[in-house]
């Protein structure tokens, strides 16, 4: 009786086992297939892009937006005109540091207003835009969809920025303070006139600096898992 006893308990010990190994296989193909990764779309990948696009344009517009977004940004700032700079050089040996210091902060000024105007337009610029390569896009560079959107809506937003840092100029008083330095620069002997177009400047580098910020944020939710805010964003920027 107790060799067959224990011969019992042996075969139920082989048996246990052997379920034991093999609900662990199970277990082990079931886990495979729930947790097989299905490759993106196009779709998906674009529709990332996009919004990647549209929270950095807010981070953006928020930023430029605030005051001294561009004043005090040393990334963004607008320096004096590179093709009147001259004047700069010239008028700051001669007591016009002050006045050349008050017509930048205006540049600034206007575009702060101009980012602030303008930001429903970024986005609509942003979700009307067709994706091609999206894959690419996604792979590539930490600002290869900012460049992207740039490119592709550059002509665009040059023209609805232009009549909008055209009206902040205005409200900002730039030409109040331009004019007496290039008409002093300009009455200096011995020197080349200089009139540069300042609506066609500013709206350039309010712009430029807009995309720069958009860049940064495109950049953090690439690198930063905490940045991706939806589930999309999750599944693709990974």
């Amino acid at each position: 009786m107790k060799y067959f006893l224990t011969f019992y308990f042996f075969l139920y010990s082989v048996f246990s086992f052997s379920q034991i190994n093999i609900l662990k296989k199970t277990s082990e193909e079931v886990q495979k297939f729930i947790y097989v990764e299905i490759p993106l779309s196009s779709e998906q990948v674009t529709d990332a892009l996009i919004e990647a696009l549209i929270i950095g344009s807010k981070f953006s517009v928020n930023s430029a937006s605030a005051v001294g977004g561009f004043t005090n940004n040393s990334i963004i700032r607008i320096p004096f005109p590179e093709d009147a700079i001259k004047i700069k050089t010239s008028l700051n040996k001669i007591g016009f540091s002050s006045s050349i210091s008050e017509f930048e902060n205006s540049m600034n000024k206007s575009a702060e207003l101009a980012a602030e105007i303008a930001h429903l337009t970024l986005i609509d610029a942003i979700k009307q835009l067709s994706i091609k390569d999206a894959f690419k896009i996604l792979n590539g560079a930490d600002n290869a969809a900012t460049i992207y959107l740039k490119e592709q809506t550059s002509l665009f937003l040059y023209a609805e920025f232009h009549q909008i840092i055209s009206e902040t100029m205005k409200e900002v008083q730039i030409a109040k303070k331009w004019n007496p330095l290039v008409t002093k620069y300009n009455s200096l002997p011995f020197t080349e006139k200089i009139n540069p177009d300042l609506e066609d400047y500013i709206t350039r580098k309010t712009i430029d600096g807009l995309f720069v910020l958009i860049a940064i944020e495109e950049k953090n939710i690439r690198v930063n898992p905490t940045a991706r805010v939806s589930l999309l964003l999750k599944k693709v920027f990974k």
